[in-house]
This record gives C-alpha cells, sequence and structure tokens, in this order.
C-alpha cells in the first residue's frame, strides 16, 4: 500500500495526516505550541517548537495508523504564509521567526513602495501591494531594527520550508507560498531580480523555487530515524496554508471559490491566467496547480473574532459548558440564531487585527457600533458572525468586478461546521453554499500534492476529482439577502468614516 502524508505547520499547532492511493485519510495528530506577543501587534514563534511538533505528529499519525514505514512514499507541506525564519552560516535559528499577522512593519511598507517607485510600479513589478503581513517588510524591518542580526542572514525561509530545510537539507519553497514574499515575479513564478535589486537584497538568501507537486528532495538519514520513516520517502514542493487548503477543498477549475472561516477568513478563487487587482485590494498569487494562479481576499480576525469574543465576554459561559462537556460555540450559535438578522441595527467591525482585504490598513480596529439597551448577547454573537461574513463579501465583489465568474462557493475551516453560519454566509453573498467530503484543509491538500509528485496521479485535477464530493448544500433565504444587501453599504461606510479615527488611536496623528 502507498501511504502519502501532508504536514501543516499552522499558527496554533502542527497537523500531520495520512491518506491512501484513494485519499481515505488513515490517521491524524495535531500537536500545538505557543505564539508570542514581545510587543502589542507583534507575533513571534520559535521555528523549533515547529519542528519538535512535526516530530511527534508524525510519529504518531505512523503508529496510529499502523503503518510501515516502508508504506510512506512522500511527503507534502503546507504552513502559514508570509513568516520569517533567518538562518545563519551555520543553519541556525537567528531569532524567533515573525509570523504573518505581525504588524510591526508599516515603515518598511512605505519604503518598499517607495523603493519600487510607487505603488502602481509595485504592483506591476509582483503583483501586490506592500502590506505588513508579507514576508519582504519583515525582511526590512531587521535590516533597520536588529542590524547585527541581519548581518549574520544566509538564508531566509518560509515556515514549511524550514521544516523542509530539516527534513531534506534543501533550501528551497514553491511558487504559491513565494508569492507572499512580495519578492516574487508572480507571472513568470520566480525570484523577481529586479525587485531584489530594488531593495537590495541578496538573492542567495532564497531557495530554489519549485512548482508544488515537484520533487524538491528525500528525507535524509537523521530526518528518517527521527521520524520512522526512510529515505526513500520524497519531499514535494507543497504549498502555502491557503493554496494547499484550496487543493484540498478542490479548487482547482474555473468558477470555484472557497470561503474559509478558521482563525482568519480567506476567500480564494482560481484563475487560468494571471489576473491583478489595479488597486491591490485582493492578492495575485501562483496557485499550487502547475502554472495557474489565483486570486485571494483576506480577514485578518475571521473566526479569531468570535475567539476573541468567548475569551473575552464569556468566561463564566465558557467554564459552565466545560464543564456539561457542551461547546460553548453551539450554545452561542443558538443565542444568535434566536435574533433577527441584521442584529437590529448592530454592526461588528472585525478588525481587531488591523485589516488586509479590502483595506490594507493595520491601524483598523474592532468595532461593535449601533449599541442600544434592547441588545442582548445574541445580537452581539450574530453582529460578529455578520461582521466577519460582511467582510468575506467584499473581497466575493471584488472578484465579481474583476470579471471573475462565480458559479460555486464552497464553504470551509470552522465557520463552515456551523449550520447557522453556513446560512449567514449564503444570504449575505446571495448564493447557494456547499460543503464536500473533506474537512481537513491544508493538510489534506499538501498529502494530495504529495501522491501527484510520487505519481499515484496525473496531475492534481484528476487527485481531486478521485477525492473530493459535495455533500451539503446551504441555500439564500431571499429575505434575509435584502435586508444583508442594506446592511452591505453601511457596513463599508462605518470603516471609511472611522479610518482617520483609527490613525488617531493608533498613534500617527
Amino acid at each position: 500500500m502507498s501511504v502519502f502524508l501532508g504536514i501543516d505547520i499552522g499558527t496554533s499547532g502542527t497537523k500531520t495526516l495520512a491518506i491512501d492511493g484513494k485519499g481515505k485519510i488513515l490517521a491524524d495528530n495535531l500537536q500545538d505550541y505557543p505564539c508570542y506577543a514581545p510587543k502589542p501587534l507583534w507575533s513571534e514563534q520559535d521555528p523549533e517548537d515547529w519542528w519538535q511538533a512535526t516530530v511527534k505528529s508524525v510519529r504518531n499519525v505512523i503508529k496510529k495508523g499502523k503503518i510501515k514505514p516502508n508504506d510512506v512514499k512522500a511527503i507534502g507541506l503546507s504552513g502559514q504564509m508570509h513568516g520569517s525564519v533567518f538562518l545563519d552560516k551555520n543553519g541556525s535559528v537567528i531569532r524567533k521567526a515573525i509570523l504573518w499577522n505581525d504588524q510591526r512593519t508599516v515603515k518598511e511598507c512605505d519604503e518598499i513602495t517607495k523603493a519600487a517607485g510607487g505603488r502602481d510600479e509595485l504592483i506591476k513589478l509582483v503583483s501586490n501591494p506592500a502590506i505588513t503581513g508579507f514576508t519582504a517588510p519583515k525582511i526590512l524591518w531587521l535590516r533597520n531594527n536588529e542590524p547585527r542580526n541581519y548581518e549574520k542572514i544566509r538564508k531566509i525561509l518560509l515556515p514549511k520550508d524550514e521544516i523542509r530545510r530539516r527534513l531534506t537539507g534543501e533550501y528551497a519553497t514553491d511558487v504559491s507560498d513565494a508569492s507572499g514574499m512580495l519578492l516574487l515575479n508572480i507571472a513568470k513564478r520566480n525570484w523577481s531580480i529586479e525587485m531584489l535589486n530594488k531593495l537590495k537584497l541578496d538573492r542567495e538568501f532564497f531557495g530554489k523555487v519549485y512548482e508544488s507537486e515537484d520533487v524538491t528532495g528525500n528525507l535524509t538519514s537523521e530526518a528518517a530515524k527521527l521520524l520512522g520513516l526512510t529515505t526513500d520517502c520524497i519531499v514535494v514542493g507543497g504549498a502555502g496554508d491557503c493554496a494547499a487548503g484550496a487543493i484540498g477543498n478542490g479548487i482547482v477549475g474555473e468558477g470555484i471559490l472557497s470561503t474559509s472561516i478558521g482563525t482568519s477568513g480567506v476567500m480564494f478563487v482560481y484563475s487560468d491566467n494571471i489576473k491583478t487587482d489595479p488597486s491591490g485590494r485582493v492578492h495575485t498569487f501562483c496557485h499550487a496547480v502547475r502554472g495557474k494562479w489565483h486570486l485571494m481576499g483576506v480577514t485578518l480576525a475571521a473566526g479569531g473574532s468570535l475567539q476573541w469574543f468567548r475569551n473575552a465576554v464569556c468566561q463564566e459561559l465558557f467554564a459552565a459548558s466545560r464543564k456539561k462537556k457542551i461547546d460553548v460555540y453551539n450554545v452561542l450559535s443558538y443565542e444568535a440564531e434566536k435574533t433577527p438578522a441584521g442584529s437590529e441595527g448592530l454592526f461588528f467591525l472585525p478588525y481587531l487585527s488591523g485589516e488586509r482585504t479590502p483595506h490594507a490598513d493595520p491601524f483598523a480596529r474592532g468595532c461593535f457600533i449601533g449599541l442600544t439597551l434592547a441588545h442582548s448577547r445574541g445580537h452581539l454573537v450574530r453582529s460578529v458572525m455578520e461582521g466577519v461574513t460582511f467582510s468575506l463579501r467584499d473581497s466575493l465583489d471584488i472578484f465579481e468586478n474583476l470579471g471573475i465568474s462565480i458559479k460555486q462557493i464552497r464553504a470551509t475551516g470552522g465557520g463552515a461546521k456551523s449550520p447557522f453560519w453556513r446560512q449567514i454566509q449564503a444570504d449575505v453573498f446571495g448564493q447557494k453554499v456547499v460543503t464536500i467530503n473533506s474537512e481537513e484543509g491544508p493538510a489534506f491538500g499538501a498529502a494530495l500534492l504529495a501522491a501527484v509528485g510520487a505519481g499515484e496521479y496525473k496531475n492534481i485535477q484528476e487527485a481531486c476529482k478521485a477525492t473530493i464530493k459535495i455533500v451539503k448544500e446551504t441555500k439564500p433565504d431571499m429575505k434575509t439577502k435584502k435586508i444583508y444587501d442594506k446592511a452591505m453599504p453601511i457596513y463599508r461606510d462605518l470603516y471609511n468614516s472611522l479610518k482617520d479615527n483609527f490613525k488617531k488611536i493608533g498613534g500617527t496623528k
């Protein structure tokens, strides 16, 4: 039997799963680790934690699935995008990795835009504007603020590619993950030498760029021993978590869009050809499908907004629910469902971590607006769900304005597990929302890429067709849709009314 592993190095933990040649999941395991915030709006992790979690999760999957080491033919990697791992000449990590949700690089984004000759020129070079989440601003931040550490740099890797280095000894990345560094020529699917020169960055800092299903190396004898596998096991390019999640959801053809509500929220749509938003409101990246692209909009605090509400406002309810072995989210969802659509004039702006799409504003802040004495906890919960979904619709509307036809929306992530939140999505989007048989997301997509790389399938489209099926459909309620259509312009105007005050709150005016 041939077995393929998908390893997803996430922000909250590393997940490994094993599938057979038909896509059946044999076993999975999650190992968590901490995230550090040494200053407000900073976010860091220790790459050693990722590696230890990888070793533990792989070994647990092999044991749990009763998998023979020789049966594991290939590993696919996925992981949180944009993070920066700085390595010295000995291959040692110089400092903690700076993550995708870190907001310290506002000045560096301005520096990059100026070096490129302005925002429009930057978008022409790398198909995207400079935002704080991307990798290039983090590199410049290190150069500007920790020059001694910068002088030590010999290689810079993304999170999943640091794990690849530990597995194979190779310095490499894939086109989808590299797209989020702001250093890739998205059209040519390789490093932008012009951009590197403008930023005075050494090309040797960066590894070779592969397509996502290409073989990047074999396990070293040391890694194979640690994992309980063999050196015959190959490691393929893999993909950033958004592209890998899209593979795991079958977003490999025209007209299909995925909406994912996890910690962050992602609207992801496939494109046969490269399409760039001239305003830079959504991202244009290389897809994990060979020679194809995708557009993506991101809400930084999607499910994270509801998690914040649970932790900050509902501590007693959370504790009581745990004692009764009841999911507190089910309780909150029940309360929200009892309140009217539109939350009786209550709006929530989900900008708890700043925002990316469509505003690219690190100073944006979360808000409840419209509170009255008549509002209950259920109204608050529903407004959080609605506000997150309004934010996702911002991306959907941009895609459609760029001429991309959306024929099917596939809901994934924690938000897709809630029938109530799926209904809100269908009503806000005004389209049918479907779910699929796989709920494993990036790890499953990475495993499918591994299977393609090992020759189990001809290409990733064939792999997805063989393994992914639609299981549920949620149709929009047209009366509720009308309520949300009226609320959407108000939601958008609230940001415009508050954006200058957000900057004042952030201390920049």
